[in-house]
C-alpha cells in the first residue's frame, strides 16, 4: 500500500512496513519505529503493531495521520507490559533516563537525545507536583503513604521512587513560602491600604481557626482577596487572642499603619475587643463615618440569620413540603405517579424537585419554589398515589409562596458574593436598601400573616442597614454613575424627613476622608523631598506656617494651594467637588468602575486613591462557599491534628493557587 503524496507523516518518522511491502519503505527518523511495526489492515487503513506486546494502535485512517505521540506513551510510561518486564532490572539515574530496552541499538544518537529528553523522569518535579495536587484537591499528606495511589504511580512511571514522598509535607510547606512571598511582593508595591476580613471557624478539638483575608487593589487597578493568615485559638473564649492575631498578621505582611477598614462578626466579638481592634486602623479619627470603618456586621450571615428565622417561623409547613418531595423522590414507582399526573393535569413547569441541605439555607429556598411550581399536583397526588398522605392545604401553599417572595430578596442579595470576578463595594448600596424598602413596606401590610412573618427581620435588617449604610454609600459615590444621586434618592425613601441629616453624615464622611488622605498625601510628597521640603513638614507639625519660605512665581504658596481644598476657598474647587459637580456617567450594562478609575485617576489623584480603598472595602466575612451557611463552619478532625503551621501552609496556598 503506498501513502498519498499529500499525506506527510509526522516527525519524519520510518514507516516499516511487513509483508510484501517491506522494501517500500519512506524514510523515518523517530526512534518510535525501532519498536513498531506498520501493516496495511484494509482500504485506507494502516495500523503500528507493538513489536514486543503485538498491541495495535491507529496510524493512517483515510489519509488522515495519527501521528506517533500515542505510539511512545505506549513505550516511555511503562503501558507496554512485555516491556516494563523486561526493563525492570535496569536501573536509572535518578533525574532522567530512557525508558526503552537496555540492548536498545545506538543510533543517530542526536535524535535519540532529542527523543529521551522529551520524555526524561524528574523526581523532583514530581513530588512538586504531587504536593500541589494535595494542596489544590484537600487531599490527606498520608494520600502519598496508601499503596494503591504508590501503585498507580508507579504503573504511570516505573521510575517513579515513592519513598521521596517521605518529606511531602515539607514540599507543601516550601510550596507555600515560595508563594507567600510573591504575595508579599505584590502588597508592598500597592499604592493603597489593605482591608481585613476575620472569619471564625470552629472544631471538636475546643479550638478556633481565625481566617484573616486582604482586600486590596494594585497598582494595576486589580482586586485582590487572598487569605493571609489561618491562626489557631481558643474556643470558646478566642476574643483575647483576636487583637494579637491580628497585631501578629499585620507585622507578618508589613502592614503597620496600612490598615484601612476591619471587618468581623459580632457574633464572636466584645465591645472591649472592638476597641482594642479599632486602634489598629490606619485612619484613627474614631468619628469618621459614625465609626463604621469597623464593620462589626458580616453581610452574608446578616442574610443567613434573616432566612433561617423566617425559615424557623414556618417549620412545620416547610416540614410538609420536605415530606412531600421526599415521597415523590423516595421511589421510581411514586416519581412515576407523580410526573403521569402532572401530564395529565397540563402542569407546564420544568423543574426540578430537589430535597435540601438544612445547613445551606438556599437549598431550601429552591426546594420551596420547585415544590411551589408544582403545587398542584401535589394538591391532587392523593387521588392517584394511595400512599401520599401529606395534608398540606390551598392557604399552606400560599404562604408558602408569600415566603419565597421575600426569600428571594435575601436569595439575589447573597447572590451577589458568589460572582466571580468578585463584586467590588459600590454595587452593594443599591441591594441592601432593596431589602430594606421592601421589609419597610411589608411591615404595613394589613395581611397578618405577612406582618407576623415580616416584623422580626425587618427590625433585624434595620439595626444593619443603619449601622452599615454610611460606608455603602460612601462607596456608591465613589461610582461615577451614581455620585451622590443614589443616596439622596435611597436615604429619602428609607429614613422620609430625616433624610437630610443622614446625606450630611455620607457628605461630612467624604469630606473627612478627602481631606485625611490629601494631609498624608501631603506630608508623604514632601517627606520623600530634600532641602526645604522638609521644613514644610516640620512648619505643618508645629502649626506655625511661615508661607514666604513657599511661595511660587505666581505669589501663592505650596501650603496656602494645599489648604484651599478644605478651608472652603471659592477660588479653588477641591477634586471632590469637581468630581461631584460633573455629570453622572451613563450606564452602561457592564461598567468596569476599577477601569474607569484606572484611566481617571490622573485626573483625581486623592479620590482614586481614595476609591481604590473604598472599592475594595469588605462588606462579609465569609468566603463564597459558605455564603449560605446556617452554621459557624467546623474544621474536621483530620485538619485539626495538623500542625498550625501546616494547615496555614495548606489553607492558604490553595486559596492563591485559585486565585491565578
Amino acid at each position: 500500500m503506498e501513502l498519498d503524496a499529500h499525506v506527510t507523516p509526522d516527525n519524519n518518522d520510518v514507516i516499516p512496513y511487513s509483508g510484501t511491502q517491506a522494501n517500500k519503505r519512506m524514510r523515518k527518523k523517530s526512534m518510535v519505529w525501532e519498536y513498531f511495526t506498520v501493516e496495511a489492515v484494509g482500504a485506507g487503513c494502516t495500523r503500528a503493531y507493538c513489536n514486543q506486546c503485538k498491541k495495535s494502535f491507529s496510524y493512517i485512517t483515510d489519509s488522515k495521520l495519527a501521528g506517533t505521540s500515542h505510539l511512545k506513551r505506549h513505550i516511555s510510561m511503562g503501558i507496554c507490559q512485555v516491556l516494563r518486564e523486561k526493563n525492570q532490572q535496569i536501573s536509572y539515574p535518578k533525574t532522567g533516563g530512557s525508558q526503552y530496552n537496555a540492548n536498545t541499538p545506538k543510533k543517530r544518537p542526536r535524535e535519540n537525545s532529542r527523543f529521551t529528553n522529551g520524555i526524561s523522569f524528574d523526581q523532583e518535579r514530581c513530588n512538586h507536583d504531587v504536593a500541589k495536587m494535595i494542596i489544590l484537591h484537600d487531599y490527606p499528606l498520608h494520600i502519598v503513604k496508601q499503596q494503591g495511589f504508590i501503585d498507580f504511580l508507579r504503573i504511570l512511571q516505573p521510575q517513579f521512587n515513592p519513598s521521596c514522598l517521605n518529606s511531602i509535607e515539607r514540599d507543601c510547606i516550601a510550596i507555600y513560602l515560595r508563594k507567600k512571598q510573591n504575595m508579599l511582593n505584590v502588597i508592598n508595591v500597592i499604592p493603597g491600604q489593605v482591608n481585613l476580613t476575620l472569619e471564625l471557624w470552629t472544631s471538636n478539638q475546643a479550638m478556633g481557626y481565625v481566617f484573616v483575608r486582604g482586600h486590596f487593589i494594585d497598582s494595576d487597578w486589580n482586586l485582590h482577596r487572598p487569605i493571609l493568615n489561618v491562626v489557631t485559638v481558643p474556643f470558646p473564649g478566642s476574643e483575647d487572642s483576636l487583637n494579637q492575631t491580628l497585631v501578629t498578621c499585620l507585622s507578618d505582611w508589613h502592614l503597620e499603619g496600612r490598615l484601612f477598614t476591619l471587618a468581623l462578626d459580632k457574633s464572636f466579638s466584645s465591645e472591649n475587643v472592638i476597641e482594642n481592634l479599632r486602634g489598629l486602623l490606619s485612619v484613627k479619627n474614631p468619628a469618621i463615618l459614625n465609626g463604621q470603618l469597623l464593620n462589626q456586621n458580616c453581610y452574608a450571615r446578616v442574610l443567613s440569620r434573616l432566612a433561617a428565622d423566617a425559615l424557623w417561623a414556618m417549620r412545620e409547613t416547610i416540614s410538609k413540603v420536605r415530606d412531600s418531595v421526599k415521597h415523590v423522590k423516595s421511589s421510581e414507582t411514586h416519581k412515576e405517579k407523580f410526573i403521569d399526573l402532572k401530564q395529565h393535569l397540563q402542569v407546564p413547569s420544568m423543574v426540578n424537585l430537589s430535597i435540601d441541605d438544612p445547613c445551606k439555607w438556599d437549598t431550601t429556598y429552591h426546594m420551596l419554589v420547585a415544590a411551589c411550581e408544582l403545587k398542584e399536583i401535589f394538591i391532587c397526588l392523593d387521588t392517584t398515589d394511595s400512599d401520599y398522605r401529606m395534608t398540606l392545604t390551598m392557604d399552606d401553599w400560599k404562604q408558602v409562596e408569600t415566603l419565597c417572595t421575600y426569600l428571594k430578596y435575601l436569595y439575589d442579595a447573597a447572590k451577589i458574593l458568589t460572582q466571580q470576578p468578585y463584586p467590588t463595594s459600590n454595587l452593594f448600596f443599591a441591594e441592601v436598601s432593596k431589602i430594606q424598602v421592601e421589609l419597610t413596606q411589608a411591615v404595613f401590610i394589613q395581611d397578618p400573616f405577612i406582618r407576623s412573618l415580616i416584623f422580626p427581620l425587618h427590625e433585624s435588617f434595620d439595626q444593619y442597614w443603619r449601622e452599615s449604610c454610611i460606608i455603602l454609600a460612601i462607596a456608591v459615590a465613589m461610582d461615577p454613575r451614581h455620585k451622590m444621586k443614589l443616596v439622596e434618592f435611597t436615604f429619602a425613601k428609607t429614613f422620609g424627613e430625616n433624610a437630610g441629616a443622614w446625606i450630611k453624615i455620607v457628605e461630612d464622611g467624604l469630606r473627612d476622608l478627602f481631606i485625611e488622605y490629601s494631609t498624608q498625601m501631603f506630608l508623604k510628597a514632601t517627606n520623600d523631598d530634600d532641602g526645604d521640603d522638609i521644613m514644610i513638614k516640620e512648619t505643618c507639625q508645629e502649626d506655625s506656617i511661615d508661607c514666604s519660605l513657599f511661595v511660587d512665581g505666581d505669589g501663592l504658596s505650596d501650603y496656602e494651594f494645599y489648604i484651599s481644598d478644605f478651608t472652603g476657598n471659592p477660588q479653588f474647587k477641591s477634586e471632590l467637588e469637581e468630581y461631584l459637580e460633573e455629570p453622572l456617567l451613563t450606564s452602561v450594562e457592564e461598567f468596569d468602575i476599577l477601569s474607569w478609575w484606572r484611566l481617571n485617576g490622573l485626573n483625581y489623584p486623592t479620590l482614586s486613591r481614595i476609591a481604590s480603598d473604598i472599592l475594595s472595602l469588605p462588606v462579609s466575612t465569609l468566603s463564597a462557599d459558605s455564603v449560605f451557611d446556617t452554621q459557624i463552619r467546623k474544621m474536621d478532625s483530620y485538619r485539626s491534628s495538623l500542625s498550625s503551621l501546616t494547615l496555614e501552609a495548606l489553607i492558604c496556598a490553595k486559596d492563591w493557587f485559585q486565585s491565578e
